[in-house]
């Protein structure tokens, strides 16, 4: 079982920057950052595996990062440039196959989940 607790939501203007948090209960393998917006999907953000391969939505790239530090079992979602689009809840999640397998953007080969975590962006 694998506890995760995201936190660093908030609101901030067009183009400002915002840093999310992900702690987890333990050693964590790749993980996950999404985003839903009332009506819609969750939508795959980026990831970072467990060898520290990044990847990122077309949406984002450029203007996020993904970072993890393994001493804190923590991984980071630094946003900046951020747009009235960007508004969502954000959530990490991992899985225990993302330990060595490649990551994945579906949410349904995700099977631990943070609480989520407001991010609004006013223009």
């Amino acid at each position: 079982q694998v506890q995760l607790v995201e936190s660093g939501g908030g609101l901030v203007q067009a183009g400002g920057s915002l840093r999310l948090s992900c702690a987890a209960s333990g050693r964590t393998p790749g993980m996950g950052w999404f985003r839903q917006v009332p009506g819609k999907e969750r939508e795959f953000v980026g990831a970072i595996s467990w060898n520290l391969r990044t990847y990122y939505v077309d949406s984002v790239k450029g203007r996020f990062t993904i970072s993890r530090d393994n001493a804190k079992n923590t991984v980071y979602l630094q946003m900046n440039s951020l747009k009235p689009e960007d508004t969502a809840v954000y959530y990490c999640a991992t899985a225990l196959r993302f330990a060595e397998a490649t990551m994945s953007m579906s949410p349904n080969d995700y099977h631990y989940w943070g609480q989520g975590t407001q991010v609004t962006v006013s223009s």
